[in-house]
């Protein structure tokens, strides 16, 4: 097997009659009673997560009782899980939380960037309006994080230090669900300045199984986390925007799944459990060791692994068309070659059930 450091070839594009570029990375997808389903690479490469870990940050928060205690609503819930692409609306439901919380704009220490949604990137830029923390696509993670210090009487001027109750409760909510010891992540600094954990692909994706399937912990843990997934698939707008993968996929599918992209090359997807079919819920992480900044090798594999799964049918939705694209155009729309997965890729999935 052709790997490095833990990756394997995974998402090839033809030009004519050539392979001229091979994505390499690796997937684990697991169950949620711990069994590996399927693997390309190495399923217990360490890597981080990312934002694919937001929806595990706000559950201590949800546990505590926050969401009930400050009156949010499942939309605002929706946004702390989110990687928002920054618009008009994700603008108002932030201020809700703060408005609800007693929090102020100032408080958040996630830094400032223009909107990814290009128009209103483009609308702002227009009338000579600056980037504010409330734009930035991790202002609702950051939120929830204050928020939750706020409930616990917590210092809120240092709640990104990595010692902090709220960022080490987070650490060991993390730890619980992918079956590992606090001391087994692996702490690093997130492009927002939180602190954000490597683990396994196979142990995070364990963890998503059990998101969306946690049948078997402890009452509160089950309410929140089908009150996260609830609020994840009944407001996909919030966690990501229009025309974005985790956006698109919940529209489409949002009774079947959930899911959540990161930086560099991560992806994860929850599948909730089918009652009809007696399966349980499923956890898909991948990463790809280039960041796959495009992510055209992410839409690639997500729409392989679905369709290994029995969604082909909701993927043709006009929707999710432009993500399942195989053809690979030049500008001026002739097909020059195509996406595919690799063989290894193709052999690894048509074992996976």
């Amino acid at each position: 097997m052709n790997q490095e450091n833990g990756y394997a070839p995974l998402v090839e594009l033809t030009r004519g009659a050539i392979v001229e570029c091979v994505h390499y990375g690796a997937f684990a997808v697991v169950d949620s009673q711990g069994k590996l389903l399927c693997s390309a690479g190495d399923p217990d490469l360490r890597t981080f997560p990312r934002s694919s870990m937001k929806p595990f940050q706000v559950l201590p928060f949800m546990e505590s009782g926050g969401v009930e205690f400050f009156g949010l609503s499942e939309e605002e819930l929706a946004i702390m899980c989110a990687s928002h692409a920054g618009t008009d609306a994700h603008v108002a439901v932030l201020r809700g939380i703060h408005k609800k919380a007693g929090l102020q704009e100032s408080d958040l220490q996630c830094g400032v960037h223009y909107p990814s949604d290009r128009a209103t990137s483009e609308a702002m830029r227009l009338r000579g309006e600056l980037p504010m923390p409330y734009r930035h696509n991790c202002s609702g993670k950051h939120s929830g994080m204050l928020a939750a210090a706020r409930l616990r009487g917590l210092p809120m001027e240092n709640y990104l230090e990595l010692e902090h109750p709220v960022q080490q409760r987070i650490r060991t909510v993390m730890a619980e669900m992918s079956g590992l010891t606090p001391d087994a992540l692996i702490p690093g600094i997130d492009g927002c300045s939180a602190p954000v954990y490597a683990l396994p692909l196979r142990a995070f994706a364990y963890a998503v199984a059990r998101l969306c399937d946690p049948v078997g912990l402890s009452a509160e843990r089950q309410s929140a986390c089908r009150k996260v997934t609830d609020a994840m698939r009944s407001y996909p707008l919030m966690v990501a925007g229009p025309g974005k993968l985790d956006t698109v996929l919940m529209q489409v599918l949002g009774d079947k799944l959930v899911s959540k992209g990161g930086a560099e090359g991560y992806q994860m997807i929850g599948l909730l459990p089918d009652a009809d079919k007696g399966t349980p819920g499923i956890g898909i992480a991948m990463k790809f060791s280039d960041g796959d900044p495009d992510r055209r090798a992410t839409y690639s594999l997500v729409t392989a692994i679905l369709q290994v799964f029995g969604f082909s049918r909701q993927l043709e939705n006009e929707a999710y068309r432009g993500f399942a694209d195989s053809v690979v155009r030049n500008w001026r729309g002739l097909t020059a070659g195509e996406k595919r997965l690799s063989a290894l890729a193709t052999e690894a999935l048509a074992h996976c059930r």
